[in-house]
């Protein structure tokens, strides 16, 4: 009989043990089929308990920081109307065709008197048409010139007019075009060569590959100029994003790179590939950079920290994306440390609304954030020991004090931003590209990638059209002069009236 009750004992700790370990394997199933299926931003609704604390709460940590309602973080709140039909703007710079069109010459008498009418105004209507890519051949002829007396002197020619590929049938336009097409609309070659072809001209993959590569090498020192530019900078902003690189002594054929991004406050961003994801990575690149490092929590950034010159700033983006995730589990916590987040947001907004400089954005924030945050960490460690530190609310929890004097850094200097989602708006373009063209051919591929991405993206912060500023700069580089003073910066600076992005 005591065996037997012992073994119901077992029986029921092993079931409880199960319906526990159950338990939180469906809430893993649920969120990775969250992350998966479900959608990817993290605009909450105001559904969560008021504050404070209800009273029958127990134990009952502090009330949180009172909050008023506010528009959502990191979001200008919208109010979406229908969109009109046909193009909502369209470029000045466009060529256009004016068609005029006239009454028959029977039409234009009056039906009542039969007088001819006069033109007293015009009717304007608009359409846009298309004509598709077109390929032509440039055909350089040189004269060639010789003595008839005197065999001996040779043939005399023309120097070729100067080309970014030496001897190549590429111009800088076409260099330009096939450096857009995959890095900015994330075309990969296999596809632009079967596109060339539709217009006439068979290029083979292997061909568009090595004009990519042999732009990447012109391209080089006007990143390096771009480098020494962003490491001048009060403030670089950084983040990474892994890649599939070709291994052929992998196991898998593949293995992991990381490109890492670096924004200045020049609008300007230089990425750099490393073949893992060590701390050699930011540190090699910032060298001997002084200044504030804005950047999520990783370990890798620890050394750049250690060394005293660099200025550790925390994300406060990425301290919130830790209680979104902890809505499912526990969204009353939850809920509230989202809702202070979301006021220090709106203390941003109310600075960008009235363009406030550095100092007047600094005392907005002294003024009304950082009473919201010295009331914010007393609530958290309250909350800390009320729940399982591995869970996700505790996770969050555990990231926001650990990292509590980085998040406050921004309240001290007004030229310091509140989260590091600049940088990840430059990742963007590298996880949309990455779902096309899939991975790089090799490390060196990493590498070339990097340079491109640095010049297609800083084009974007600048307001330029890429394609326009590769092919001037292109040319230009083939003509000797100096990429320092062809970054897209300077090179926009020096346009009196600059090319618009499109």
């Amino acid at each position: 009989m005591l065996k037997l009750q012992a073994r119901i004992a077992a029986l029921e700790s092993e079931k409880a043990s199960l319906e526990k370990l159950k338990a939180e394997l469906e809430k893993q199933v649920a969120h990775l089929t969250r992350l998966v299926f479900g959608r990817r931003s993290e605009r909450c609704e105001d559904n969560h308990p008021l504050l404070p604390f209800p009273e029958e709460q127990e134990p009952q940590p502090p009330a949180p920081p009172h909050v008023e309602e506010a528009a959502d973080d990191e979001m200008e709140e919208i109010t979406y109307k229908r969109k009109k039909r046909g193009a909502t703007r369209i470029s000045k710079d466009l060529p256009r065709e004016t068609n005029r069109i006239e009454l028959a010459e029977n039409d234009r008498r009056c039906p009542c008197c039969n007088e001819v009418m006069q033109p007293f105004g015009e009717e304007t209507s608009e359409r846009i048409d298309f004509t598709p890519a077109v390929l032509k051949v440039i055909e350089t002829v040189r004269v060639m010139y010789a003595c008839k007396k005197h065999e001996e002197s040779g043939v005399a020619t023309a120097e070729l007019p100067p080309q970014p590929i030496p001897k190549g049938m590429a111009t800088a336009g076409l260099i330009a075009q096939v450096v857009v097409a995959k890095y900015k609309d994330h075309l990969p070659l296999y596809r632009q060569s079967s596109i060339f072809a539709r217009h006439g001209a068979e290029i083979a993959e292997s061909t568009l590959c090595d004009w990519v590569k042999d732009a990447s090498s012109l391209l080089l020192p006007v990143v390096q100029a771009m480098k020494a530019s962003v490491l001048e900078s009060f403030v670089i902003q950084s983040d990474d994003t892994q890649v599939r690189v070709l291994d052929p002594q992998h196991p898998n054929g593949s293995r992991r790179g990381y490109l890492w991004a670096y924004v200045g406050d020049r609008n300007e961003v230089v990425f750099d590939f490393t073949p893992g994801r060590g701390r050699e990575g930011p540190r090699n690149f910032l060298g001997s950079f002084r200044g504030h490092l804005q950047a999520d929590a990783y370990s890798g950034y620890d050394s750049v920290f250690a060394t005293g010159r660099v200025v550790e700033v925390g994300c406060m983006a990425h301290a919130r994306r830790g209680f979104f995730e902890a809505l499912e589990s526990n969204a009353e916590n939850a809920g509230r440390a989202i809702a202070v987040i979301r006021k220090l947001y709106d203390v941003e907004r109310q600075a960008k609304e009235r363009n406030l400089v550095a100092d007047e954005r600094k005392a907005l924030r002294q003024a009304e954030a950082k009473p919201l945050l010295d009331a914010f960490k007393p609530w958290l460690l309250a909350l800390k020991p009320l729940v399982l530190p591995k869970s996700q609310l505790g996770q969050a929890i555990g990231y926001v004090i650990n990292q509590w004097d980085a998040l406050n850094r921004y309240l001290e200097d007004g030229r310091l931003e509140i989260d590091n989602n600049r940088t990840e708006r430059q990742m963007r373009n590298v996880a949309v590209g990455r779902k096309n063209w899939l991975f790089a051919g090799s490390d060196e591929g990493g590498r070339r990638a990097a340079i491109l991405y640095s010049l297609i993206c800083t084009c974007a912060l600048q307001g330029i059209e890429p394609w326009a500023y590769l092919k001037d700069v292109l040319q230009r580089i083939a003509n000797g002069e100096s990429p320092a003073n062809l970054t897209p910066r300077v090179w926009n600076a020096s346009h009196t009236q600059p090319v618009a992005a499109v």
